[in-house]
């Protein structure tokens, strides 16, 4: 059984996706050395989080339940979008707002 080759960040990259905490421990974890696999991927996975929990708190001032339904479904199916593509060894954006992330994001280095 053959190994994939490893690429420099992909646990700062995994460790991204997990939670929001997970995110900011990614940045501290990337701060040094810094690579760009986990650069990007620390980006999508903290924008999903921040778009998650944004939309979360307007739907919990808008109370509908199935709104709720509706979100974690198109949560669940980005991050394991981005998750398999991390998985792969890709830098695949999330669609239609992955490429804002890297320019919202640039302060994570």
């Amino acid at each position: 059984m053959e190994k994939s080759p490893s690429i420099p960040g992909k646990t700062t990259a995994i460790v991204a996706y997990l939670t929001i905490v997970g995110a900011m421990i990614a940045m501290s974890m990337n701060s040094e050395p810094r690579h760009r696999f986990a650069r990007f991927h620390t980006r999508q996975a903290f924008g999903l989080h921040i778009v998650f929990l944004g939309f979360a708190l307007l739907n919990s001032q808008w109370g509908n339940v199935y709104g709720f339904y509706g979100l974690y479904i198109f949560y669940i199916v980005l991050w394991f979008y981005a998750f398999l593509g991390l998985l792969g060894n890709k830098e695949q954006e999330i669609p239609v707002l992955g490429a804002y992330f890297q320019k919202w994001f640039t302060f994570i280095q």
